[in-house]
């Protein structure tokens, strides 16, 4: 039986670490390995994952490989600048070019580097929920908010609508990081503080200590109030953020991935409602957990 092929990848996330090998031409994954990982372990701990899983790929020697991480990270030198955003804080100034390029077997010819939200939003482009639209936007949401921005497959850094650094955590929402209001630390916080208004409310010293987002959108489906409401709050202020940034870029669809994407029936008519009458299509990930892992193939198959 023939070996799969495709381009090898891999993508680091707030809580796992994925290789694939992936066809840009298709977005089809023919191979896939996810470990979990924790974002607060130790650089061996992190980086230990990111070999293991590239070896496990067991792709063929002498390729290029594609790499999707989060920021802050220099990803032309493929240099770790995680610092204060609660994850990867031990990779600061590592070189994880090198490490790749000294651990994975069979060795890569280079390893090119490209920020996730950056990817998530090229996969959606080329065979995704972006795909046809000259200009489009995404949101990735999890452990933080990541943010990209499109003209016709072209990655935009700077321009009218489009944050510093093309970073919407970079904005603040009532004099604060916007990741104060929309992120899974923020949310996991609001919902186990509470306030005296909640009929329901209850000690936060009975919740479950593994409630997660997704625990909580469950609870708000089930009729819970406080949990509802934690929601709506959080994805009404990042549409109030993006609406002018998005009439600015003259965007044409707002894609929203991450593990809050899973909740889009909670998610979108909040969202909604922050964005106003702003002209945009809203739409989820197309290709879901793969988005990433195609846009990361394409921008490494583009590298002469």
């Amino acid at each position: 039986m023939r070996p799969p092929h495709g381009r090898p990848v891999l993508e680091l996330g707030g809580t796992h670490v994925t290789a694939a090998l992936v066809d840009p031409g298709t977005a089809t994954v023919t191979r896939h390995i996810r470990q979990p990982v924790h974002p607060r372990g130790t650089a061996e701990h992190v980086l230990g994952a990111l070999v293991r899983c590239a070896g496990e790929l067991d792709a063929p020697a002498g390729q290029v490989w594609g790499v999707a991480v989060p920021g802050p990270f220099d990803h032309d030198k493929g240099i770790a600048r995680f610092e204060g955003v609660g994850k990867f804080d031990d990779l600061y100034g590592i070189d994880v070019r090198a490490v790749l390029l000294d651990g994975v077997w069979p060795r890569p010819a280079d390893t090119v580097f490209l920020n996730d939200a950056h990817a998530f939003l090229l996969g959606e482009w080329l065979a995704g929920a972006a795909r046809d639209h000259h200009r489009c936007a995404g949101v990735t949401l999890g452990t933080g908010v990541g943010s990209a921005f499109l003209v016709a497959g072209g990655l935009q850094h700077e321009g009218p609508g489009i944050p510093p650094q093309g970073r919407i955590d970079l904005v603040e929402a009532g004099g604060r990081p916007l990741e104060d209001s929309v992120s899974r630390r923020a949310i996991l916080s609001r919902y186990e503080g509470g306030d005296g208004e909640d009929a329901d409310h209850r000690d936060a010293r009975d919740l479950p200590p593994d409630l997660d987002v997704s625990g909580i959108a469950t609870r708000a489906r089930a009729g819970e109030r406080r949990a509802r409401r934690v929601l709506d709050e959080a994805f009404t202020t990042l549409g109030t953020v993006l609406a002018p940034r998005l009439r600015d870029f003259d965007a044409s669809v707002l894609v929203v991935g991450g593990a809050m994407a899973t909740s889009w029936d909670l998610l979108r008519p909040a969202l909604r409602a922050g964005l106003g009458d702003t002209p945009v299509t809203l739409r989820p990930a197309g290709l879901g957990g793969n988005a990433a892992l195609v846009g990361a193939a394409a921008h490494a198959a583009a590298v002469p």
